[in-house]
């Protein structure tokens, strides 16, 4: 079995090469770059060949395709899945990852039998966050910490979809199906938004490109809707769901993510104004 990984790019020069070197047990890398502006695919084409002698696969395939996100990124990733040369895809983020016990969990499903028929069609992968210097556990990464995300792939069981907070969908939503999708035990390692600066660019992006998707959708928000969701999701991941074991991490985190939900609402409540609906 061999195995592609998909790496969606915008300026992370300082990221990539954590994401690469934990990549050299894959026999495919596709680079999916929305027209960086730093030195990322320099970076990564210099890395290839510094890891060339290094990597498990010395006949590791490099592609670099350039795409315009265009504000979806499940579109992002389905390009990726097209560009692939092998069936199965890893698909691993740029501020993200292989931890080393997970990296030997794939590396041992890449002999097991079962993934060569129809068994498995997917796997989740657990995620683990850091945030400033740390590891946090609950709150608004407790899901992604417990359940994770679909991020291993047979690419002819399914696609993304949603332009962000993106999800794979099996073309056979029916439960024999969904028994054909398992779960890794190790994890990824998440490091994002590193200052809060970082944060807040990255709250404002996300929440943009969300705001229009609700408002797409025929979603409509009023005044109540943008002071009491922020409100109840700060209480959720701050108290019901122990983001305050965090420490000041948890605060912070819990606290800029409620303001994402916010300006996500705030948003869709501008479009409503600006379009008369």
């Amino acid at each position: 079995m061999k195995i592609s990984a998909v790496v969606l790019t915008k300026n992370e020069e300082k990221n990539i090469e954590r994401c690469l070197k934990s990549l050299d047990f894959c026999d495919e890398i596709i680079i999916i770059d929305d027209y960086s502006e730093d030195k990322t695919i320099e970076k990564v084409k210099s890395l290839i060949r510094q890891l060339a002698d290094k990597i498990q696969n010395k006949n590791v395939k490099l592609k670099i395709y350039k795409r315009n996100l265009e504000n979806n990124f499940a579109k992002q990733r389905n390009f990726g899945l097209e560009k692939t040369s092998y069936d199965w895809v890893l698909f691993v983020d740029a501020d993200e990852e292989v931890s080393e016990e997970l990296k030997k969990e794939i590396v041992d499903l890449k002999r097991d039998s079962r993934i060569r028929g129809n068994d498995v069609f997917a796997f989740y992968i657990k995620r683990r966050d850091y945030f400033w210097g740390r590891e946090v556990k609950y709150g608004e990464v407790l899901k992604a910490r417990k359940k994770g995300f679909i991020r291993l792939v047979n690419k002819k069981s399914g696609s993304f979809s949603g332009n962000v907070h993106e999800e794979f969908k099996l073309k056979n939503q029916s439960a024999s199906w969904r028994t054909k999708i398992k779960t890794f035990n190790n994890y990824l390692n998440h490091y994002p938004h590193p200052t809060v600066k970082e944060f807040l660019e990255e709250i404002n992006f996300y929440s943009t490109i969300r705001a229009n998707e609700l408002y797409q959708q025929g979603r409509r928000t009023n005044l109540f809707e943008i002071i009491f969701y922020p409100l109840t999701k700060f209480v959720l991941n701050y108290f019901i769901y122990g983001g305050f074991l965090d420490g000041p991490a948890g605060f912070a985190y819990a606290f800029l993510m409620s303001f994402h939900s916010f300006l996500v609402r705030a948003k869709v409540y501008q479009y409503q104004l600006e379009r008369g609906t």
